[in-house]
C-alpha cells in the first residue's frame, strides 16, 4: 500500500486534545486588555497570548464583542466572590467595617491589572447596554453581600465608595492613601473598625 505522505512531503500534525482551550482564551483577553486596553485589543493578540491558533478564535466566539463580554463577565464574577469570601465571615458591625477597608486596601488596590481592567469594563459599559448589564449583576451582587449584615441604605453607600475609590485608584499618579479609605468606611458605618493601614508594595 503506497504511503500517503511520501518523504518531503509533511504530515498533518495530529489534532490536539485541549478542552481548556475556550478558557485559556478568555482568560488571555483579559490579560490583553490590561495591557493594551479594549481598543487595543485583536483576535490575533489574543490568539498569541493564549496559544491557539487564529482561526480558533472565531470557533469559540462569533466576534469580539462576545468574547470581550466573557472575560468581563468571567472578571467580574472573581470579584465578586472574593468580595463574599471577605464578608463571609464577619458577625458584627466592626468587623464588616473591617472586610470592607480590607477589600479596598488589599484587594481592589492589589494588583495593577485590576484596576485597569475595572476601568475599562466601566468605560465600556457607558456605552454598551450588553456590558453595562455585567455591571449592574455585579453591584446587584455586592450589594447582597453587604445586605446581609448592614441596611440597604449603607449597603449602597458601602458599595458606592469601593467602586468610587476603584477608580480613582487607577487613574491617580500619587501614593494610595490607606488611612482615608479607613476613615471614610468609618464614617459611612458610623462604627470604629479594627483595620490599620496595610503596608503592602505600591501597585505597579
Amino acid at each position: 500500500m503506497p504511503d500517503p505522505h511520501p518523504a518531503g512531503r509533511p504530515r498533518p500534525r495530529p489534532r490536539r486534545h485541549d478542552p481548556r482551550r475556550r478558557d485559556r482564551i478568555v482568560d488571555a483577553c483579559l490579560d490583553v486588555v490590561a495591557a493594551d486596553g479594549v481598543a487595543g485589543t485583536s483576535h490575533r493578540k489574543v490568539a498569541a497570548a493564549a496559544d491557539v491558533p487564529l482561526g480558533s478564535m472565531t470557533y469559540h466566539f462569533a466576534g469580539m464583542t462576545e468574547l470581550l463580554h466573557a472575560a468581563f463577565t468571567r472578571f467580574a464574577d472573581d470579584v465578586a466572590e472574593r468580595f463574599e469570601r471577605r464578608l463571609a465571615p464577619a458577625t458584627t458591625t466592626a468587623e464588616v467595617a473591617t472586610a470592607v477597608v480590607a477589600l479596598i486596601t488589599q484587594d481592589t488596590f492589589a494588583t495593577r491589572r485590576d484596576l485597569v481592567l475595572t476601568h475599562e469594563l466601566y468605560t465600556l459599559a457607558a456605552r454598551e447596554p450588553e456590558f453595562r448589564a455585567i455591571t449592574a449583576a455585579w453591584m446587584a451582587r455586592s450589594r447582597r453581600a453587604l445586605e446581609q449584615h448592614v441596611d440597604p441604605t449603607t449597603a449602597r453607600l458601602l458599595d458606592a465608595l469601593v467602586e468610587g475609590l476603584t477608580i480613582h485608584r487607577a487613574l491617580d499618579t500619587g501614593e494610595r492613601d490607606e488611612a482615608a479609605v479607613v476613615v471614610g468606611i468609618q464614617r459611612i458605618m458610623a462604627e470604629p473598625t479594627t483595620a490599620t493601614p496595610h503596608a503592602t508594595p505600591e501597585s505597579r
